[in-house]
């Protein structure tokens, strides 16, 4: 458990206090390849760190297609956010990718440590700013201005996950077809 309470240092150094009262309301959980960890229309009760894994975090258009936002591995964060504050159902689902094992955080406990633990409330301060404003609005400017060979190439400079993907995952968060993306690998002779 050391190494996940090591994911909050990364973004604020918590109190042996709070890492205690977090050691308290944690769960592990497995879930095996292609299982759903939360599925679209559903309530999110329940913030994740990925101990060992890999998820996809996704939404399914008005043909049923399913279109990635984000893909998750070890030592990640993961919650369908919005479900969790504005109390409603969730735009996405999270399945995952792999056999994978999640800590759970339950929302309401956690939130409620906010509370109770200052350093925790700093961390969620740091972690919202640098993965849901630095981030999330470099994500949106490439998704608006960037061609699909190009975010292909960014998102190949992480082997780690590019290796782990399959190609119609790959595709899906690139907006084409396998095909299309058969042609960028193709130009780009990987």
């Amino acid at each position: 458990m050391e190494v996940f309470l090591n994911q909050f240092d990364d973004y604020y150094t918590l109190s042996q206090n709070t890492k205690s009262e977090l050691l308290k309301i944690c769960n592990t959980h497995h879930y095996n390849k292609n299982e759903i960890v939360l599925s679209q229309g559903d309530l999110a009760s329940n913030y994740y760190i990925v101990k060992k894994g890999l998820l996809g975090y996704y939404t399914l258009n008005e043909n049923g297609t399913i279109i990635y936002k984000i893909f998750f591995e070890e030592n990640s964060f993961v919650a369908s956010t919005v479900s969790i504050i504005e109390n409603k159902p969730s735009d996405f689902s999270i399945i995952a990718l792999e056999d994978t094992e999640l800590i759970s955080l339950p929302a309401e406990k956690f939130r409620k440590l906010f509370y109770e633990c200052h350093d925790l409330a700093l961390f969620q301060i740091n972690y919202l700013e640098r993965n849901w404003v630095v981030e999330k609005e470099k994500l949106e400017i490439g998704l608006k201005t960037d061609l699909a060979k190009h975010r292909y190439e960014e998102l190949s400079k992480n082997t780690s996950l590019i290796n782990r993907l399959k190609q119609h995952h790959i595709a899906s968060y690139l907006g084409i077809t396998p095909t299309q993306l058969s042609r960028i690998r193709k130009e780009l002779k990987l």
